[in-house]
This record gives structure tokens, sequence and C-alpha cells, in this order.
């Protein structure tokens, strides 16, 4: 039977009740209000054309040539002036061309046996050559680094290779204390003390070079937002956002004169707008999402575009109310909501209402593990055919470890592993000890990694590998106090021989939870696996997934990581009230699974 509950009817305004809270002196005087804080503010911050344009800048090139970058036959980047002549990275190179004949098509930097750094051939071959990403890595962290540097008392959260939340609470809170001192002191006649609400903000905010602002019923002719302040009803959080512009043009500004890279940005009350509206007005620009503007930018949406409402739950949620955009929905009670999606879908009522409360989080730069892999076009079939890759691979970790050791002298690896894998089997793998040396080197590596390969392959004549991995893992910084690096070891493992004897049993890969390889948006696409950091699981494409051009293959293995993802979301949704069911100690029963309920049933894990 069909629900009563169709989501045709008008939405109204009094959906988001908390557009205009009450700003009090005790929220402009605490510093530890977290989420709930109505003076948050949250920025996104994304790198336009990114891989495009640090090739671009690598070359010295002028910003208004069309670039593509290549990897083997296929587009992975497109620099906005490429766009223009409608090319995008479905195309081929040879279809690129003759769209705009003057296209600069740069292949991504590989690295080739026998070199120790990455390089940009003129003959690149995937049966010979590795894809390198440490451009776009470097290029990457001194944009992060120069977020960090100018928002010392922020936070800055790396969400992917050219993305960045930032946390601009703090810093306005200190700007706003600076310009209006008169707030940090409680007046002696306020009727609740420190919980009496402010005096009214000062006049109109000037929002000229701020960016492009979204108002109330702002819509112009064109489909563009006015830049016109309308409703004249400024409160203190536009205040806060006018600043967290200001300090985000700046940012950008110095980003772009410094490095060479333009960016945009979207700045708004939370997470979740912040990078929805990040891409209203791109390139080179930054738009502000005024509380007051929300209802009127959330409504037309589609809600299946929004992230974990696509997919199984967009359809059900489609099919069970006849609905299409986030305005249908909100016709939708929490009550009716909730009795057909479970009491997670409260998660669902408060999202289509604008409110997130997930928190920008600092990623550590401490790596626990680093990787490099080959998924090879061409099995390996004699074992000896094998120690090309591996120098190959111990390029790569000698160039991003020592890469790491310039701003953390004392790191190192307690562990190196090496993985071979058959076609989609589960892979077998053997590690050892790797123990400290002066100078970390493609030999070191590649010698340790060499005794690791016979005993993978003991006394086989002949292999059939399609994958070959190399990792570090355990990787550690020194404690404080300690003189050297070499503390890190026991004496017994200094002296030893090079590596002691790997473990003789096969087993997976340590998890590489906090690794930097977990993929960016534009991630290497040679991959067809990868290792869940949550449930230490190889999720694989399936058979025949893996075929077709290498763009083909990361959009496929990109919707499988996201599809994987959604499900531990809604799987820690469901946990929170419901979960497995715990099992006495020292009971030989194994735990208990309980049914996903609500709306983790619509999240199947892969």
């Amino acid at each position: 039977m069909n629900s009563p509950w169709k989501g045709k009817a008008k939405a109204t305004n009094q959906d988001y009740d908390d557009l205009r809270p009450t700003i009090t002196y005790r929220h402009i005087l605490s510093n530890n209000l977290g989420v709930r804080d109505p003076l948050r503010v949250v920025a996104l911050c994304d790198s336009d054309a990114f891989y495009a344009a640090c090739e671009r800048v690598r070359l010295e090139l002028d910003p208004n040539v069309p670039i593509v970058v290549q990897q083997w036959e296929s587009i992975i980047a497109v620099s906005y002036p490429a766009r223009e002549f409608g090319i995008s990275r479905m195309d081929k190179i040879k279809d690129a061309k003759k769209k705009c004949p003057n296209l600069l098509a740069v292949h991504v930097a590989t690295y080739k046996e026998g070199e120790k750094e990455p390089s940009y051939w003129k003959d690149v071959d995937t049966r010979t050559h590795k894809v390198s990403l440490d451009l776009y890595r470097r290029e990457s962290n001194k944009i992060i680094t120069m977020f960090k540097e100018a928002l010392p008392t922020g936070e800055v959260e790396k969400a992917s290779i050219d993305e960045a939340f930032i946390d601009f609470t703090r810093p306005v809170r200190e700007k706003l204390l600076e310009r209006y001192p008169y707030l940090a002191q409680v007046p002696a006649d306020a009727p609740n003390g420190m919980d009496s609400p402010l005096p009214p903000p000062p006049p109109p905010i000037k929002w000229d070079d701020l960016g492009t602002v979204l108002l109330p019923g702002g819509t112009d002719s064109a489909g563009e937002q006015s830049n016109i302040d309308i409703d004249g009803g400024a409160t203190w959080h536009d205040v806060a956002l006018s600043i967290a512009a200001e300090l985000m043009r700046k940012i950008r500004q110095d980003i772009h004169s410094k490095l060479g890279y333009t960016t945009s940005a979207g700045i708004a009350r939370n997470k979740f707008l912040a990078k929805l509206c990040a891409s209203y007005k791109k390139p080179n620009s930054q738009t502000i999402l005024r509380n007051q503007a929300i209802p009127s930018y959330l409504h037309p949406l589609p809600f299946q575009k929004i992230r974990f409402l696509g997919g199984k739950l967009g359809d059900a949620l489609a099919k069970e109310y006849d609905v299409s955009t986030v305005g249908d929905l909100l016709t939708i009670s929490l009550d009716e909501i909730q009795s057909k999606f479970g009491e997670n879908a409260l998660w669902i009522y408060e999202l289509l209402r604008g409110i997130d409360r997930t928190e920008v989080k600092e990623k550590s730069a401490l790596f626990k593990s680093m990787l490099a892999s080959k998924n090879l076009p061409k099995p390996i079939t004699q074992p000896l055919d094998g120690h090309q890759w591996i120098r190959v691979l111990a390029a790569e970790l000698a160039l991003r470890l020592n890469d790491a050791r310039e701003s953390m002298p004392t790191l190192w690896p307690k562990t190196i592993v090496l993985h071979a894998r058959k076609g989609h089997e589960t892979s077998r793998s053997k590690q050892a000890t790797f123990p400290f040396v002066r100078n970390v080197t493609v030999d070191v590596i590649a010698t340790a990694a060499d005794k690791l390969w016979k005993e993978l392959t003991g006394d086989s004549k002949t292999v059939n590998i399609t994958s070959v991995q190399l990792a570090f893992t355990g990787l550690e910084k020194a404690e404080m106090g300690q003189k050297s690096i070499e503390g890190f070891f026991a004496t017994r493992d200094i002296q030893r021989t090079f590596l002691k004897r790997s473990r003789e049993e096969d087993e997976p890969l340590i998890s590489l939870e906090n690794t930097d390889l977990a993929l960016p948006k534009s991630s290497d696409i040679e991959a067809v696996s990868f290792q869940c950091t949550r449930c230490r699981k190889t999720i694989a494409l399936r058979e025949g997934q893996a075929t077709g051009g290498p763009s083909e293959v990361a959009q496929r293995l990109a919707t499988l990581r996201s599809e994987h993802g959604d499900f531990h979301f809604a799987q820690d949704l469901a946990n929170s009230n419901e979960g497995s069911v715990p099992v006495p100690r020292g009971s030989s029963l194994k735990r208990q699974k309980v049914e996903p309920k609500g709306i983790a049933k619509f999240f199947i894990q892969k």
C-alpha cells in the first residue's frame, strides 16, 4: 500500500527554525561550543582543475593555454580553457585534439626501471612504466601548509588531493572581538548576564569583493544570485561569514601569487553546505551562503545528487513519497520518515534542512603506511622478471619516504611488506623488519624487497602475477628526547644481518589506516581494487569490470569505493542504537550479527 504522504505539498521556511538564532555573550565568549556553535563558519576550498594546473605551473605556461593531463590513452584532467572547446575527461586524446588543434596534452610523470625519480618521458608504455602522482601530492601539501600558516587557530582538514575543509569559527571569533571590543564585556544592566542577547550588529555589511553572496529570493533573470543585500536583516552570523570571506579571499590570493594556482571556495555554517556551494560559480571564485538563503538554495536541488541520498536509499525515498527535490521531501514529517526508514532517518531529516554536525578534523601528517603498487597489463610469468618491477616500486617508496623525512627527520618504517596477486584472487604477502640505514636509496629498498620476492616465489619455475605491491608499515617518529632514530630499534635488530627471516605464513597486508594512499578524486587509475581501512577487506572490481579504458576502470573503482564507504556510514548509524549482540566472555559462540535495519539496509556491503 502506498504511503498517504506525498511530497508535493508546499514546503515553507518554518522547516528551517534555526536560521536566525539568538547570539548571546556566552556564545561569543566561549571557545568550546563545537558543532552547535551558532557562530560556526566552515569553508571548503577546491583547487581548480588541479592536475592540469600543476602541469601548467611546472611548464610555466600562460593560464589561457588549453591543457589536458593524460594517463596512457585516457584524459584524467582538463583545464578550464580546454573545457571551452567542449573537451571532457570522457574524450580520447585524438578526439580532443580535433576539437582544439592547439591543445597541449601532457602525460603524467612515470617511473621506469633504473631511474631514481619519476620523469616526463617521450615514450611511455604501461608495460614498462608506472604512473607517478608525486608532483600533485607535493603541490597539494604546499597549499595545505599555506592554510595552516595563515590560520594558526583554525582547523584544516584535507578532504582529498585538491580539497580542504577549513573551520574558521575560532579565527573569526578573534576578529569579531578585535573589531567590536564592546562584545567582550557583559554590560552591567544585561538582563540575563552572560545569556543576554548581543546588541544588534553594525550597519549593513559591505559584501563587495567578498564573492558571490547567495541571498533569499535573490535570483535574477540570468539565473545567478544577486550580490545586493536586499533584505537588510544582517545578523551576527552574517558578520562572521563576511569576516571568514575576507580571510579566505586573502589566503586564496596568496596561493595564487606564490604558487600559481586558482581556487574556488564555499563558505557556510557547516561542511555539507560549504561543499554544496563551493562549485556554484567556478573557477577562481568564492560563494557565501547566508543562513537565510539556505531554504531557497536547497529547495530546488535534486536530493539524489546529495552524497548518501543517492543509490538505493534515494530510489526508495523517491518511490515511497513520489518526490525528486529537497523541497518535495521537506513536506514529510519526521515521524513519518522514521516510521518507514528507522530512527536514524533523523540524519536525513536534518540534512535536508541544512543541518550537519560533522566536525572539521585535522588529519595527522604522519602516515602509518606508504604503498606503491602496479597492476600489470602483462602478467609476470618468470620469477626473475619480477625484480624490474620491484626496483620501480622501490624508487617510488624511496622518493616518498625521503620527502616525508624532510619535515619529520626521525620518521622511519618498522616493516617492509611485499604483495603479489593473481587476478582477483586473495593476495599473498611476505614481510620483514626494515632496519635503519643512514641513507634511504632505491638499492636499499630493492635489496630488502628482492629477498621477500624470493621467499614468496620459492622454487617455482613459473608464476602468474598480475599485481605487485610494496609497502612500508609501522611508520613512526622518534619520541621526544631521543638523540637519534636508532632509538626506534632494539640493539639486536641493528646488529643482525640486513633482514631477519620473514614470516613463513602468507598473510594480508597490514591495514593502511591513515595512509595518504586513500584514492583522491583523480586517483591512480591503474588500480582495480583497494583495501578498506575499516573492515580490512580487499574490495575488488568484479570480473569484467576491469576491462575498458583506464578512465572507465577508475570511475568504476571510485563508485565501488564510495558505495563501500556508504555501507560503513550506514552501519555506523545503525550501530549507534543497535548492533552486534555481545557474547559472554569465554563463550565459544561467534558474535551474533543483527540484520541491518532502517536506512542501513539500503547500503549493501560490497
